[in-house]
């Protein structure tokens, strides 16, 4: 498929800065994970459910699915799977060295511990070169001194802290100069305070991710005691979600764009409780778009998932053979993303179209503090 294939007119206004419940109703906004709105789409059948329904089955105009009749659509012993990457406070604000510029720099991942060596984004990129130095404090007489040693691409660069503590005291003091990073595409403001809890799961325990699971910012505590009264199955894979997910797709043939990689993780008893789960003919919902793709990575050549602990950069975009989950859950994604291109991949290119078409007009929010939509056979 073609890149512009998947462009759509969204309103500014509709890519959600702050969790969608509080911009549904603006004259009592408050913050629950799980008040957002849920669509849900029949891939077979290409139907599309947006409204609550009365005593007869009869949608009731106007009152709004939301996200807690999720457990409508799920029986006891289906199994739900999330992703528990962490996001740590990647964002960090440093100033030059002589000429005291601002300067942005991101944390993508750490490269060597011992030797205090990162791989980051700067920004402006142009005024930073290899052997320049970058301060990082709150405080003028302790400050955190990084050294740029190499230039990875344009905007990448790699630096190397000088710093003499131990290594947790290091990663304290450096993170607690970081703030939560929340992605430019998505978000036009700065982060707040309110960040730090809200832009992550509450099942968050493997850190490594610059970027939240956005599907799974909706499960709440009271949710989660639903599934386990319910008899569903909940079970974890670790996916650290990078930047490439938000990253332009430059080319018009998308058999040509490259992934970004990721370091992923799944366990054999999450293989074992998904084999289970096909011979038995359970539903099977992948949390998340970063879900899916995880799943998809370790199906082998004979059709049967296995355990893996490495690296994915698998780009999934229409047609695809799903093989793991019948089911998923995503945030309704921006136009032009590789999450959208997943998700049309699952659901159908054209009914999955035709259901943003009918979330932008019924006013659903997109992006990471997005409303929801529930794909199921």
């Amino acid at each position: 498929m073609k890149l512009s294939q998947f462009k759509f007119d969204l309103p500014e206004d509709l890519i959600a800065q702050y969790p969608s419940e509080q911009l549904h109703d603006k004259e009592h906004p408050s913050y629950r994970r799980d008040e957002c709105r849920l669509m849900v789409l029949h891939r077979k059948t290409g139907e599309i459910e947006r409204f609550k329904k009365d005593a007869n089955g009869k949608p009731i105009e106007g009152n709004f699915l939301d996200f807690r009749n999720l457990l409508d659509y799920f029986d006891e012993n289906d199994l739900f799977i999330f992703n528990d990457t962490k996001v740590f406070p990647a964002r960090l604000y440093g100033t030059k060295e002589k000429t005291n510029a601002k300067i942005e720099v991101f944390l993508l991942r750490e490269l060597n511990r011992e030797m205090h060596y990162w791989d980051v984004l700067v920004e402006p990129a142009r005024k930073i070169r290899i052997g320049n130095k970058l301060f990082f404090t709150e405080d003028e007489n302790n400050a955190i001194v990084a050294e740029v040693i190499d230039n990875t691409t344009s905007r990448g660069r790699t630096l190397r802290f000088l710093y003499d503590a131990n290594y947790e005291e290091f990663r304290r003091r450096l993170f607690a100069l970081g703030e939560t990073p929340l992605p430019h595409e998505v978000f036009h403001r700065p982060a707040e305070p309110e960040d730090e809890e809200r832009y992550q799961t509450i099942y968050a325990r493997e850190e490594g991710a610059v970027a939240a699971p956005a599907t799974g910012l909706h499960f709440s505590r009271e949710m989660f005691k639903r599934l386990e009264i319910r008899g569903i199955d909940t079970y974890y894979l670790t996916s650290h979600i990078g930047l490439g997910n938000f990253k332009s797709i430059d080319v018009e043939d998308l058999t040509k764009h490259k992934m970004d990689s990721e370091q992923m993780r799944i366990t054999q008893e999450l293989v074992d409780r998904i084999e289970l789960a096909h011979q038995k003919q359970q539903r099977i919902l992948a949390t998340g778009p970063d879900v899916m793709r995880a799943l998809e990575t370790v199906v082998g050549t004979d059709g049967h998932t296995k355990a893996y602990d490495g690296w994915t950069n698998k780009f999934i975009f229409p047609p695809y053979n799903f093989t793991v989950a019948n089911a998923m859950l995503s945030n309704f994604c921006l136009p032009l993303s590789s999450m959208l291109m997943l998700t049309a991949a699952f659901g159908g290119y054209e009914q999955v179209m035709e259901a943003y078409e009918l979330a932008v007009k019924d006013r659903y929010y997109f992006g990471e503090y997005g409303d929801v939509m529930l794909i199921v056979d």
